[in-house]
């Protein structure tokens, strides 16, 4: 994949592209496997059946990532002006949306077995004659479930800033934090064990309430894109600092004054508008078109650029003074 829209891809995010869709390849089929094998031993535990579910709702961000790719290597058209990049914010806000609604769900469920006092029941399996307590098996597997995503969050975590990938950002994030959940599924079997059965309502809850905490980073992130709030990093940490690199090309321009930008996130690519207030009446279509390219030549994340003449700059557009 060489291209996203009509922005052709440099060699480093070409490989990178290339490379996240080996690991959400991977990680699929990494997450199908760990939902069959906890399939076998899920048993009574309102953790264990809590972590399963959660493995499920995991699928999601890969999966939105990869259909959305499908959609953004496509160029404008005359009903989609600016593309198809909106798609990529609309899988994340899917994403976000699914986590926040099963996780506000598996919440309430273990909240009501808390306070029902309900007894969870782990029983015993014969192996080879001898007869062995399922937790013994839950907690084997989900210690080795938990290596996968150690490997595969950092790796994708590393791809996402070159990306520029939000999608790719939060499923690398969820991913790095995955141990959490496997501790705490574990803590809830064990306790069941040793008689405090409470233990494993509340590692259910707190897995639970951490889907629930992903669920609404995503959908807010994902929001606040989609109503064009200024353009942020991959971590929505900051505000991208191409915004004042452009202001500050722009206004070393001769024939500028001064100057001001508006730019908004379509997914992994930006749309500019410069303003411009020049220092003459009158200027030209070349000068017009020479800033337009230079600015396109500061980063391939700009897909679209606009420029504004105009006789004053907009208050909500960010200038030298921010």
């Amino acid at each position: 994949m060489r291209t996203l829209g009509r922005t052709d891809l440099p060699q480093e995010q070409q490989r990178a592209l290339r490379s996240a869709i080996r690991w959400e390849w991977f990680t699929i089929a990494y997450t199908i496997v760990t939902i069959v094998l906890i399939a076998f031993v899920v048993g009574g535990s309102q953790a264990m059946k809590t972590a399963w579910i959660e493995d499920m709702l995991s699928l999601v961000p890969q999966i939105s990532f990869l259909l959305a790719l499908l959609f953004i290597r496509r160029g404008p058209t005359r009903r989609f002006p600016f593309g198809l990049h909106r798609t990529m914010g609309v899988g994340h806000l899917v994403a976000g949306v699914a986590l926040l609604a099963v996780g506000g769900s598996l919440a309430f469920e273990s909240v009501s077995s808390l306070v029902r006092a309900e007894h969870p029941a782990i029983g015993t399996v014969v192996v080879f004659g001898t007869t062995v307590w399922l937790g013994w098996f839950m907690v084997a597997v989900m210690s080795v479930t938990v290596i996968g995503p150690f490997f595969y969050g950092h790796a994708k975590g590393k791809l996402a800033p070159v990306l520029h990938n939000k999608v790719l950002y939060a499923d690398a994030d969820m991913a790095k934090a995955d141990w959490t959940t496997t501790v705490a599924s574990i803590v809830g079997v064990l306790g069941i064990g040793i008689g405090w059965w409470w233990l494993d309502g509340a590692a259910a809850l707190f897995i639970s309430l951490g889907i629930v905490w992903d669920g609404y980073r995503n959908s807010r992130a994902a929001v606040l894109d989609l109503i064009d709030q200024r353009a942020r990093t991959h971590d929505d940490a900051s505000p991208h600092p191409l915004l004042d690199r452009i202001v500050d090309r722009v206004d070393r321009e001769p024939w500028v004054e001064r100057s001001a930008v508006r730019m908004r996130d379509l997914g992994q690519v930006f749309h500019v508008e410069a303003f411009v207030v020049p220092r003459r009446r009158k200027v030209s279509v070349a000068d017009i078109e020479g800033l337009r390219r230079t600015i396109t030549e500061l980063d391939w994340k700009m897909q679209d650029v606009a420029i504004v003449i105009t006789p004053s700059l907009p208050d909500e557009a960010v200038d030298r003074q921010g």
